[in-house]
């Protein structure tokens, strides 16, 4: 195991952030990482065993390392999650089922030990709840059967009650959060209402989402209308897998850097707020992430949603978006998946460029998007093994 020292400054402040972090260009003898093989760092009693890391980190206590967990980290990479998909192909099988999620989201635990574990589920599980019919097939992703592009077809859709709906999601939180009990936190995670929506005016995945921008630009209020639905229907699902477990939530906006600027602040940005608002007033102390695939061109506007964790892709240099999203907000990310692909020497290169540049305020270590299909497992280890050898 390598573990390394930053030193001498140990980053635990907005304002050294700014006076070392971010200096590394005229101050980058401070920033030195020493790094050693076979050495282990004593763990100062920083942290209470009450609590996982991932929240004392969130809320900017003194954390001895960053929390690392990796988007998809539950997934096709893993030998033990193919066998589970050969026996049972469907993936909405697998991900409706609540023995196969507990399982399915259990796997990266049982081998990595990460900070956070996140359940397996896709966001679009809602949709059938909402009398949207959906499904998503191998080799073709998400299919929606009858997509929603007039006033009559968002008249159909219905509320969302995730009792009834979703049980599932429930009953796999409580177990996995029995699992795990507090040496990680549990992760659940929600689509945004502009992806949401753009899954159902397009039909499914898209390239240029002509369709929706289409309906956001020919027929506004309709769109504003199916938003508000799915704006109310995630923060009660939110609510319902905090009641139920979760302990952070992960909103996930992967198309709302399809819009420029002024149509994000109009078609995504006032609804991630109101979630964010519902939610704070009956869950104030539920850490919520927000991930947007792309978001560098909207990096200053994300932190007036009012989340408490930006996720960055690895397009946006962490040191510089820490800048931009000002000193307050915590970070997630940024590690290409890429380089999981690389030489073992390559992948700790990166953490370590990742995390000096995070400083040790409130900064949780991930990738900058999901794991890729066909990331050597190996390499997922070799990663997991690193982070957790770091000390600030």
């Amino acid at each position: 195991m390598s573990a390394c020292m930053y030193s001498p400054l140990a980053l635990s402040s907005p304002s050294t952030i700014r006076k070392s972090t971010f200096g590394f260009r005229s101050k980058s003898k401070q920033l030195a990482v020493r790094c050693t093989v076979g050495e282990f760092v004593g763990e100062p009693k920083v942290t209470s065993v009450a609590e996982p890391l991932l929240l004392h980190a969130v809320r900017g206590e003194k954390v001895e390392r960053p929390p690392v967990w990796l988007m998809r980290q539950a997934g096709r990479y893993m030998k033990s999650y193919k066998k589970i998909c050969e026996k049972y192909p469907s993936f909405r099988e697998r991900s409706e089922n609540v023995d196969l999620v507990v399982e399915i989201s259990l796997q990266p635990w049982k081998v990595f030990r990460p900070d956070g574990v996140i359940l397996f589920s896709d966001i679009l599980t809602p949709l059938s709840g909402m009398n949207i019919p959906f499904d998503i097939i191998k080799g073709k992703g998400p299919v929606i059967y009858s997509p929603l592009r007039t006033a009559v077809d968002v008249d159909q859709v219905t509320e969302f009650v995730p009792e009834e709906a979703v049980p599932y999601v429930g009953e796999a939180l409580t177990i996995l959060r029995a699992e795990v009990k507090s040496d990680a936190a549990v992760l659940g995670f929600v689509g945004a209402p502009f992806t949401l929506a753009s899954y159902v005016v397009e039909g499914g995945s898209s390239k240029h989402f002509t369709k929706i921008k289409s309906l956001a630009f020919s027929q506004p209020k309709v769109l504003h209308s199916l938003l508000q639905k799915f704006t109310n229907s995630m923060a009660k699902y939110i609510k319902y897998q905090a009641n139920k477990g979760a302990q952070a939530v992960q909103i996930f906006d992967s198309w709302a850097t399809e819009l420029s600027p002024v149509d994000f602040e109009e078609f995504s940005l006032p609804y991630l707020k109101q979630i964010v608002d519902s939610v704070k007033e009956t869950h104030p102390d539920l850490p919520l992430i927000l991930y947007a695939s792309g978001s560098g061109g909207l990096l200053e506007r994300v932190p007036l949603t009012g989340v408490d964790v930006v996720s960055l892709d690895w397009t946006v240099d962490m040191a510089e978006g820490r800048r931009r999203l000002g000193y307050d907000v915590a970070v997630q990310g940024n590690v290409d998946p890429g380089v999981l692909f690389g030489s073992k020497e390559f992948i700790t290169k990166r953490i370590h460029d990742t995390v000096r540049k995070a400083g040790s305020y409130k900064h949780i270590l991930n990738l900058g998007h999901g794991i890729v299909v066909g990331t050597p497992e190996e390499n997922v280890a070799h990663f997991f093994e690193v982070a957790k050898g770091i000390r600030y």
